[in-house]
């Protein structure tokens, strides 16, 4: 005979006993209990309906077997059918009831799980997206979806998995004991004898389990990241160019034959688990019906008590197994929530200050321009900036990179003493060699990064002291690797402005020169560009990048010359959309072309972090400095792919495209 009712609660205990037991040497940070108090406190209605459900079904539990012992000492002994009935009846509905108790516990289990996750994945994702780019430079995406995924869900079930199991399992475990040794104190004292063998292989398979399921998490997880790898567009692209698909076919092949290895294990470490406990559930039943039949029929006790006795061990058995193991169960749940703790106890390094404005109220008039043109766009000012990128304690953790720990020692100074400015409506432009600093100065204006000396000033205003929002909001940037996401031509327009219509899109495609190409695509709008825009060609992706910043109309641009590493074609079309972004804001563009350096009204030469030079394309030729060089090694053998071409396009003004 089996144990009935051990099923479900077998493969809890099962679950229970692979955890990783070194979980408990771990230790929680200080008020992670009194953290998730507050957590669960919008669900604590929620929660004793709960827990009150579960007390009702434990104490089913033990009822249902007294009414068997009644059905038996009270109905069929006597030969009283009446009291068969009405009994059996009463089990019948006891089952219905069980049975809507079930239901109402998933209902609510789900509705406060999934409440929790929600909370915890939306406040988790907000957080992490308020990181500085250092950040998302350190860590591991992996990592982080594994924070919002497997630790978010781990997290809440401490609060209906593990809360729920602990109370109906204590509750179920000192009503079966109660019962059972008021029935007979003889049989429970045996079968509590027993327990150590129930115990001893659950423990024993346990830990095999523990390292087997660790190296299934090893295994699936360098599986998944090679398919990542190779199922984006540029590792296919990459594995198809070094063509070698047999080795990438093998290398596959091996890995999968790694998780299919360790599966087999694992089931087979399962297989003897559930196998040990039935054989132990054997021997307890044995052992009830044989000490408890030689009672009845010694006449120390009814058949119906003995039943009951029976029915009451398979019930015992489950909790117990459950509840020694029960403190690896509340701290896996409890390190889940501690690991979320830990991305949100991370301060972004960038951030805004409790007294920060918008940048438009807290802008001077002086920091403006003057005239109709130039009425929106500010200036721009590096005052004797000096900086050095944060180190990694700074802005990251060391459990979501692959390095074993954060690098603790201060950055090396890449900016020394940096001062210039760019008047309102001007285009500045910075030249110089690989790894000088450039795309650094670029980062300080749109605040990826905070100074550490000195001051960036937008329109007379420090960065610092506005939010990031309207920081942003009044800057445009178009980097040389323009990132498009997988989504239509529209919705990736709408990233720079959810409100723009589609005349206001089309519009803002036009004056980046790519309109026409988008209404001769069959889906027009509707086009969706691939991963990263890889349906694009290079010049494509750089006009829809410029037709994006147009659409979003920010008085100052940021650019990483786009057209570094395109053809003569698509180096022209995109030139002539750069005019017309850049006309009548102030521009800060790291320049590859010389035809932009010929335009800008301000030529930078950085090198080692300063600025070395700085003037005009002919004052600067006249110099013979560093900028000569570099005319001399870079720029001279450039055509201006765009002769017939103006200088500067006539402003557009900083008003959206289309917007009146």
């Amino acid at each position: 005979m089996g144990m009935p009712g051990m099923s479900g609660n077998g493969w809890q205990v099962m679950a229970s006993f692979r955890k990783d037991s070194s979980v408990t040497r771990q230790k929680l940070a200080p008020g992670t209990v009194g953290r998730i108090a507050g957590y669960a406190r919008p669900y604590v209605r929620e929660l004793a309906v709960f827990l009150t459900l579960n007390s009702l079904a434990a104490v089913i539990v033990v009822a249902n077997p007294l009414l068997l012992k009644g059905i038996i000492d009270r109905g069929i002994v006597p030969g009283r059918s009446s009291v068969v009935i009405w009994l059996a009846g009463a089990v019948a509905g006891l089952a219905l009831v069980e049975a809507v108790l079930g239901l109402a516990q998933r209902w609510y289990s789900a509705r406060i799980g999934e409440g929790l996750i929600y909370d915890l994945r939306s406040q988790v994702f907000a957080h992490v997206q308020r990181q500085p780019v250092a950040f998302f430079m350190r860590a591991q995406t992996g990592s982080l979806v594994s924070r919002l995924n497997n630790d978010v869900i781990g997290a809440q079930r401490a609060l209906t998995t593990t809360l729920s199991s602990v109370v109906s399992n204590v509750i179920s475990l000192v009503l079966v004991l109660v019962t059972m040794l008021i029935l007979s104190w003889q049989v429970t004292v045996i079968a509590l004898l027993l327990l150590p063998i129930f115990i001893l292989p659950a423990k024993w398979v346990g830990k095999r389990l523990q390292r087997v399921s660790r190296e299934q998490m090893v295994l699936d997880a360098e599986m998944g990241s090679l398919m990542t790898e190779r199922f984006n567009v540029a590792g296919a692209m990459l594995a198809k160019l070094y063509g070698r698909p047999a080795e990438e076919e093998e290398n596959f092949s091996g890995r999968a034959a790694r998780v299919r290895d360790v599966g087999i294990v694992a089931a087979m470490y399962g297989r003897v688990f559930f196998t040990a406990l039935t054989l132990v559930a054997a021997l307890a039943t044995a052992m009830v019906y044989g000490v408890g039949g030689y009672l009845v029929v010694d006449g120390t006790f009814e058949l119906g008590t003995l039943v009951a006795l029976a029915t009451l061990l398979t019930r015992m058995y489950g909790p117990l197994t459950a509840l020694s193991n029960v403190h690896v169960d509340v701290m896996t749940a409890l390190v889940s929530f501690d690991r979320v703790f830990e991305v949100l106890d991370l301060k972004p390094l960038v951030r805004d200050r409790e007294d920060a404005r918008k940048l438009g109220e807290a802008r001077t008039p002086s920091g403006n321009g003057s005239g109709p043109a130039l009425a929106k766009a500010p200036s721009i000012e590096f005052d004797h900036v000096r900086f050095a990128y944060p180190s990694g304690d700074e802005v990251s953790l060391a459990s979501l990179e692959s390095i074993a720990r954060i690098d603790t020692a201060p950055g090396r100074e890449v900016l020394h003493d940096v001062d210039f400015a760019a008047a309102p409506g001007q285009l500045v432009a910075l030249v110089g060699p690989s790894g000088a600093g450039k795309s650094t100065i670029t980062h300080l204006v749109s605040r990826l990064y905070d100074v550490s000396a000195g001051a960036v000033r937008i329109g007379g205003v420090d960065v610092r002291d506005v939010t990031l929002e309207s920081l942003r909001a009044e800057i445009g940037v178009v980097s040389q690797d323009a990132h498009l996401f997988h989504d239509s031509i529209r919705e990736n327009m709408r990233y720079a402005r959810p409100d723009a219509s589609d005349e206001e899109i089309l519009a803002a495609l036009e004056a980046a020169h790519i309109g026409g190409l988008v209404a001769d695509m069959p889906e027009g709008l509707d086009t969706v560009v691939g991963d990263r825009g890889y349906r694009l060609s290079g010049g494509e992706k750089q006009r829809l990048a410029i037709a994006r910043l147009l659409l979003k109309a920010p008085s100052v641009v940021v650019l990483d010359e786009a057209t570094a590493h395109l053809d003569s074609e698509s180096e022209a079309a995109v030139q002539r959309a750069l005019r017309t972004a850049l006309a009548g804001r102030t521009s800060l563009v790291i320049a590859h072309r010389l035809s932009t350096i010929r335009e800008a009204d301000q030529i930078l030469v950085i090198d080692g972090g300063r600025v070395a030079e700085r003037g005009r394309h002919e004052e600067l030729l006249l110099e013979g400095g560093l900028y000569a060089e570099l005319y001399r090694t870079q720029f001279s053998h450039q055509r201006d792919p765009d002769p017939a071409g103006e200088r500067r396009a006539e402003p557009l003004g900083a008003e959206p495209l289309g917007a009146e």
